[in-house]
């Protein structure tokens, strides 16, 4: 029986996009000697994150948790001995979460301008840019996948002197891509020159986050004649 010949090429699909969507990751943290108050003051904290947003144009469905942790927490002392030594702190929760939006500084500068002047609570805030659609882009980027991989099958069985046949298989072993970029390292920083001119109640933003770059793969094996 004659062993039926393939030919296994790998395609790779890049994109570059121009995001369209404002990300702002809250993060709210606290260390209680009782596991109990930490819970309560956890859900309270959160509560006034809510409160401080819903002004904003924020629903409280929009304000989204990414993680929620408590977890003991110790730290070092010096004993009478001189040696360093273990003792337990407390409980710890760290309460992450997400509201996304349009992108718009105006927007943004009045968001940000309530979050670093709230005397509810004392969040750490990260700025990022997204896509609102992410699916079509996750589709379109496999799409482009498979073209380079028939592109390169074509090239190289023409090369050969040989024809591409069926398809066999496609291996396509789908990996997270993440169609976020960050366009602001020190945050701080940022907003004290975002101060600066800003009107009563709102930093002055001028942000224009660059492309989000990705690439994903998809492996192919045709039959050859």
């Amino acid at each position: 029986m004659q062993e039926t010949r393939t030919i296994q090429v790998t395609g790779t699909g890049m994109l570059r996009l121009r995001p369209d969507m404002t990300r702002i990751t809250i993060t709210l943290t606290g260390c209680y000697p009782d596991y109990a108050k930490a819970l309560r003051r956890s859900s309270e904290d959160t509560e006034a994150l809510k409160e401080v947003l819903e002004p904003m144009g924020f629903s409280r469905e929009d304000i989204r948790t990414l993680s929620f942790s408590v977890d003991t927490r110790y730290e070092s002392y010096q004993d009478t001995d001189m040696t360093w030594k273990q003792r337990f702190a407390g409980y710890e929760f760290r309460h992450m979460l997400k509201v996304e939006f349009a992108s718009d500084n105006e927007r943004l500068g009045r968001i940000l301008y309530v979050l670093a002047n709230t005397d509810k609570i004392t969040p750490e805030f990260r700025l990022s840019y997204t896509l609102k659609d992410t699916e079509k882009a996750k589709n379109d980027l496999l799409a482009k996948s498979v073209q380079d991989a028939r592109e390169k099958a074509e090239v190289l069985a023409q090369a050969a002197g040989v024809s591409l046949q069926e398809i066999r298989t496609i291996d396509y072993s789908r990996q997270e891509v993440f169609f976020e970029t960050y366009p602001i390292n020190n945050m701080m920083r940022m907003m004290d020159t975002a101060n600066e001119g800003a009107g009563a109640g709102s930093f002055a933003m001028n942000i224009e986050p660059d492309d989000i770059e990705v690439s994903d793969t998809v492996t192919i094996v045709w039959s050859i004649a």
